[in-house]
């Protein structure tokens, strides 16, 4: 008989079950733990194993639930209720899933450090598309002098903020009390994820680093995405630092970062006021009045070129594919039409 008790900490409810109905009997249910390049950790009703990653199923990553059939070769993944993605490192227009079916993700940023706004939006766009609650998390607090939570709280609406400290357990208990599901962490190197990680298993489970004394940037001590049950429930997946944050179909993401600016815009006069010189811009009186500040305005507008940006490469690119694959068909028809012609 098959256990899925074993699977409850790691994220198995009655919604993911239902997914595998159509699959039982024929595939054993498995959620990936850690991924490598053709093989990946996973977790069964029978317990830990070690699974083949065959080419013709792409894209998998930690937090996603597959099917395995008798020889531990993933045959199948499930449908994500969530996924955090962004712009592929190489400056492709692809996607890169960071986390797969994730609740919650806490975008950490030092406080002890400079706490870069425009950077805070940035994941925060990252995290509201991937249809989870964001938590903006200043790590280090009692290093910190001075802990700017009003700047950060006005630039994360829908958000929560909180300041924590790790080492001195200050601020964990309410963390701890907001966390739901499957929890990702994000933020770049020397933003103190790994020892929060930690600090919320109860246990060192993850490798630590101090940041540089040089110029105070983190070492990238976690180098795989990998997944662990909490102790009060729910798990966590611990992501290595993000250099680059490239948004990749983020338009909603945006929207919901810069919920504020969204409004303003509603009220202007023209639907398709682009806010720069229209008469009756709500955006521009309220930079004017001060209630909106520059810095946010020129953030909201980069991300949102940004995104535009990517969104007409991928166009592209997918019109390049498309193209590429109808030469292809067409060549293999003359070529079968040629050698008819010889018979």
């Amino acid at each position: 008989m098959v256990d899925y008790d074993r699977l409850v900490p790691y994220g198995w409810t009655e919604a993911v079950a239902s997914e595998y109905l159509p699959l039982l009997g024929e595939l054993v249910p498995a959620r990936i733990v850690r991924m490598d390049r053709s093989e990946c950790d996973v977790v069964t009703p029978s317990g830990p194993a070690r699974a083949a990653c065959p080419r013709d199923i792409t894209g998998l990553c930690t937090g996603d639930w597959v099917g395995l059939d008798a020889e531990s070769t993933v045959r199948q993944l499930l449908p994500r209720r969530s996924a955090i993605t962004r712009s592929s490192v190489s400056g492709r227009s692809v996607a890169q899933v960071l986390a797969a079916n994730v609740d919650t993700v806490l975008i950490c940023t030092a406080a002890d450090g400079d706490v870069d706004l425009g950077r805070i939006e940035r994941m925060l766009a990252l995290a509201w598309e991937s249809n989870a609650q964001p938590i903006v998390v200043l790590t280090k607090a009692d290093a910190a002098v001075d802990i700017p939570l009003d700047e950060v709280r006005a630039v994360a609406p829908g958000a929560t903020v909180l300041a924590v400290s790790s080492t001195a357990e200050v601020g964990l208990d309410v963390l701890t009390a907001l966390l739901a599901g499957t929890v990702a962490l994000i933020g770049p190197s020397g933003a103190g994820k790994s020892t929060l990680a930690n600090a919320l298993l109860g246990a060192e489970v993850f490798a630590t680093n101090a940041v540089r004394a040089v110029d105070g940037k983190g070492r990238h001590t976690t180098v795989h995405r990998e997944l662990r049950p909490l102790p009060g429930g729910g798990t966590l997946i611990d992501t290595p630092g993000l250099r680059g944050i490239g948004l990749y179909d983020a338009a909603e993401g945006i929207g919901k970062t810069f919920s504020d600016i969204e409004s303003l815009a509603a009220e202007c006069r023209f639907a398709d006021c682009v806010h720069e010189t229209e008469p009756g811009c709500a955006v521009l009186a309220a930079l004017a009045d001060g209630s909106l500040p520059e810095r946010r305005l020129a953030s909201y507008r980069k991300l949102a070129k940004e995104n535009e940006w990517m969104a007409a490469r991928t166009d592209k690119r997918l019109a390049a594919e498309r193209a590429q694959a109808w030469r292809t068909i067409v060549k293999e028809q003359r070529r079968r039409y040629r050698e008819r012609g010889r018979r």
